[in-house]
């Protein structure tokens, strides 16, 4: 009763814009909790869709951008783990190998390694020396390019290949429209689309990604050649069920762990109502749909794959699920702590790590993965 008096109706709460911008950014450091060291699922994903960006490299040279005496490749939403340093390490071996082939003077190699602001940039500059060795092959060099990929990062006409590996579903800002006009939540509950959600929520979600991919495709085709290549990996969803498992994993079991400690008093039933992530898990089609309207871009490759969110060779079932709780931790602490404060974040991720454990325990998850390569027309 006494934590229920003390509780802030929702009166006394109003929403707060969040600003994707400045709250959202992977765990820093190169600790044992930090992204870089718990990035092993995109790690994965790298590995796996390598192929497609090594295929995206090659196409360069059929269009004959290896002429060039530059070749200039951006690393959107690049973070600071090593996931950055294999794509730059790919690339390079890449055109070294093809300039071989072709018996062609290799052009010199400059990155681009973008993220918003709050990344770990020092981090990520620490490791570079190790990927960017100027006395073996290809002149390889890197700058930082911090701000939003959802804007112009670079002059027009200068680039030949962009890659973004698991950031471009994350939306510019939580979706428009999640609040009635009186100004309650709609989507009271839930910090995703669930099957409790109303359909407006479903609709504010999709609109929000349809804006912000419409919106970088258009600033990488100012930025980019005729002839240019764009890899992205996002995470998707195979059907057009928005609410299904793979579609809301992680965000359904955090907003369990949340929910709990709201009902305990630790947490206001007010900011969790107004809290939603901004994030959006698409199909392959609505991302076909989104490029084929944009137009800048035609769709030279386009598939899904799935990996198991959890570690398939760890027995023990608390450190399975302690190790996926850890990473999510990583890439979603920094604007869930904005909303709830970062001194309960201990607790709240420690109620998360038991709803995962407790859930990986009945049924493996997999995730799921969209990658598609674009080319740029002209």
């Amino acid at each position: 009763m006494l934590n229920d008096r003390l509780r802030p109706t929702h009166k006394a709460y109003r929403e707060e814009t969040m600003d994707v911008k400045e709250v959202l950014y992977m765990g820093k450091g190169g600790g044992e909790n930090s992204y870089a060291k718990l990035s092993t699922f995109t790690q994965m994903v790298t590995s796996i869709t390598k192929p497609v960006l090594q295929n995206a490299v090659q196409s360069l040279f059929t269009k004959g951008l290896h002429q060039q005496k530059v070749l200039k490749i951006a690393d959107l939403g690049c973070s600071a783990g090593p996931n950055t340093f294999s794509v730059i390490s790919t690339v390079k071996d890449s055109v070294e190998k093809k300039c071989k082939e072709m018996n062609c003077q290799t052009p010199e190699l400059q990155f681009y390694l973008n993220d918003l602001p709050g990344n770990d940039f020092n981090t990520l500059f620490k490791g570079l020396p190790s990927v960017c060795d100027q006395s073996e092959g290809a002149s390889c060099y890197a700058m930082g390019v911090p701000g939003s990929f959802y804007g112009r990062l670079l002059p027009r006409n200068s680039l030949h290949l962009a890659y973004s590996s698991y950031s471009v579903h994350w939306l510019s800002q939580v979706p428009k429209g999640l609040t009635s006009k009186e100004g309650l939540p709609l989507n009271k509950g839930n910090i995703y689309i669930s099957q409790t959600s109303p359909p407006i929520v479903r609709e504010a979600y999709l609109a929000q990604f349809q804006e912000d991919l419409t919106l970088f495709l258009k600033c990488r085709s100012e930025e980019m050649v005729p002839g240019a290549r764009i890899v992205l990996i996002l995470h998707g969803r195979q059907s057009s069920d928005p609410w299904g498992k793979v579609s809301c994993y992680p965000w359904e079991l955090l907003g369990q762990a949340i929910a709990e400690m709201v009902s305990q008093g630790l947490i206001d039933e007010g900011k969790f109502d107004f809290f939603n992530v901004p994030y959006y898990t698409s199909s392959p089609e609505e991302v076909q749909n989104i490029v084929e309207r944009e137009g800048s871009f035609g769709v030279e490759h386009l598939e899904i794959f799935q990996l198991e969110v959890a570690d398939k060779e760890e027995r023990d079932k608390w450190a399975k699920g302690q190790k996926v709780a850890k990473r999510i931790r990583s890439f979603s602490e920094s604007f869930v702590s904005y909303q709830f404060g970062e001194e309960i974040m201990d607790k709240l991720y420690d109620k998360f790590t038991h709803l995962v454990v407790e859930d990986l325990a009945k049924e493996s998850t997999k995730g799921t993965s969209i990658i598609v390569m674009l080319s740029k027309g002209g």
